[in-house]
């Protein structure tokens, strides 16, 4: 039974006490190839989920991005590395409601349990979960008993159309028919029987779709859940399902600009100074551009914006620290600190301007565009 006290952020600082902020494992990552870098650096021999994460973006030309990193560089590295395995051969399914199936390289790379170990580490390491694992899928991990797929998860047409006809039967004559027709996929499934009631095509769809999902993939699954349980992450997904599911799969809630509005904490002159008020006009511009963002007026969004800030383009697990905030500058361009998780906003004298100005300054953001 599930502890009604504990929060998801009890349960994710209890996850991280085994990491040594002491040493740290080294990732060299280019953005335009996020994957390799981050294989390279999960295989080191040396790598340790225990360690801390050092990590390094070079840009195009080979040069090293600012130094040390105090968190910044590792939530982006975490943030796309999420996003590059969503689109893993390792999955099937459509895109925001994935499952694992079997492929032959992967296994030999020992992709499964990489990705298994990927997502642990991101979500105990102030990182994003993957947001687009099957709710199905993710609740089978966490050890539910029952399976309730769906036929809109079979990517493959020709075994969707059949499922589809079964399901539609109208008549056990017609169900039988069907059931005939397409007798040899189903006994590939183990799931070939005669039925004698118009119920049983339920059955029988149920049974071809755990089948299909969960036992035809059954050894990378269990490799996969061996990397899961990295930091212990399995365990307390098994123990903590209400709280720790919805980390891993698909979610409707997104930043808004509201969200946005109240997370930022301005750090403001002393009121009655003139500075003060340049700085009050232009929290004004901020929140206007926030909803321009939501509403797609800005040319980027506000997911784009708080990577820009963060490295992240959602709220993390592990909760976000240190607080947001929004300092102001005599300069024409926004810029930020990922580390401290600042936002420096320019003092500007038109909406219009100030837009421009944001529009740019985010555009041209090293990690702008990578999602």
């Amino acid at each position: 039974m599930e502890n009604a006290d504990l929060t998801l952020l009890d349960i994710i600082a209890n996850l991280s006490h085994p990491i040594d902020r002491g040493r740290v494992s080294r990732f060299n990552i280019s953005r335009s190839n996020v994957w390799d870098g981050a294989i390279r650096g999960f295989k080191r021999a040396t790598y340790s989920e225990t360690c801390d994460m050092l990590v390094k973006f070079t840009d195009d030309t080979g040069a090293f991005e600012d130094g040390i990193d105090a968190g910044g560089p590792r939530r982006e590295f975490l943030t796309l590395l999420m996003n590059q395995l969503r689109d893993r051969p390792i999955f099937d399914g459509p895109p925001w409601r994935r499952f694992l199936v079997y492929n032959a390289n992967a296994v030999r790379e020992d992709e499964y349990y990489l990705a298994g170990k990927m997502i642990a580490v991101s979500v105990v390491h102030g990182g994003p979960g993957p947001h687009f694992l099957s709710e199905d899928f993710v609740r089978y991990l966490a050890g539910q008993s029952s399976f309730k797929a769906t036929i809109d998860l079979v990517t493959d047409e020709e075994i969707g159309k059949a499922l589809q006809e079964i399901e539609s039967a109208a008549s056990v004559e017609a169900l039988q028919e069907c059931t005939l027709r397409h007798s040899t996929m189903l006994q590939t499934a183990g799931c070939l029987r005669h039925t004698s009631t118009l119920e049983g095509k339920r059955t029988i769809v149920s049974d071809y779709l755990r089948w299909y999902i969960l036992d035809r993939n059954s050894s990378v699954i269990g490799r996969f859940k061996e990397g899961l349980s990295a930091l212990n992450f399995l365990t307390a997904l098994q123990q903590y399902p209400t709280l720790l599911a919805p980390v891993l799969f698909h979610s409707e809630e997104k930043l808004t600009a509201l969200k946005l509005e109240r997370l930022f904490k301005p750090d403001l002159s002393p009121s009655g100074s003139n500075r003060r008020l340049r700085e009050g006009q232009t929290l004004g511009y901020w929140a206007d551009y926030l909803l321009d963002c939501e509403e797609g007026q800005a040319a980027v969004r506000v997911e784009d914006l708080f990577m820009f800030v963060t490295g992240l383009t959602s709220l993390p697990p592990s909760g976000l620290e240190p607080v947001p905030k929004i300092e102001f500058l005599d300069l024409p361009f926004p810029m930020a600190n990922t580390c401290t998780n600042t936002l420096k906003l320019p003092l500007l004298d038109s909406y219009n301007v100030f837009k421009s100005r944001m529009d740019y300054g985010i555009q041209n953001s090293p990690g702008f565009g990578c999602l």
